[in-house]
């Protein structure tokens, strides 16, 4: 049980916001929007921030949710990997990976499972999301496996606002609909 009530699944006000998250949703709201919209400034800037986050960034797409996902397993968010799994399923990635993000920080059982860039990206997120802190090594590999600096800063992007995510549904024990 969530810690603090969602707002209703038929929440019409701030009118034009509740609209607008709808619509990117495709209709419906989430657990995630109802319990963001009990501030509206914090739901507005989440979706407007998200929404760049995921539609916006050059980062290839499957990059971008393996990150996602290995963010959501690295921090217990299962609510945020039952959402990513899907997506990164369709842009490329295998069941066996998924599977393989649910044991992270060990990726190097199987080294064929991912290819360089890909563990580039899984190292860079285990240490961003673990110790903050990125060791030079890991940044140097991960700069080279994703060959540009707009690349490198998105992909950094994205690992920081997911991470903000994931605390966001862990604390609140924000439930999967």
């Amino acid at each position: 049980m969530t810690r603090i009530a969602y707002k209703p699944n038929d929440i019409a006000e701030p009118k034009e916001l509740v609209e607008t998250i709808r619509a990117r949703r495709g209709g419906h709201l989430l657990n995630l929007d109802r319990m963001l919209l009990h501030s509206p400034p914090l739901a507005r800037g989440w979706n407007v921030y998200l929404r760049a986050v995921r539609t916006e960034f050059a980062v290839l797409p499957k990059l971008r949710e393996l990150a996602i996902c290995a963010v959501a397993a690295l921090n217990g968010a299962d609510y945020e990997f039952i959402h990513h799994a899907p997506e990164f399923l369709q842009t490329g990635g295998s069941d066996a990976q998924l599977a393989a993000l649910r044991q992270l920080p060990d990726i190097e059982k199987d080294p064929e499972l991912f290819d360089a860039t890909e563990r580039a990206v899984i190292h860079l997120t285990v240490e961003m999301t673990r110790t903050v802190r990125v060791s030079n090594d890991t940044f140097a590999a991960a700069r080279a496996a994703l060959s540009s600096d707009q690349a490198m800063v998105e992909m950094i992007g994205v690992i920081a606002a997911y991470n903000m995510v994931s605390r966001f549904l862990v604390a609140l024990e924000i439930e999967t609909e």
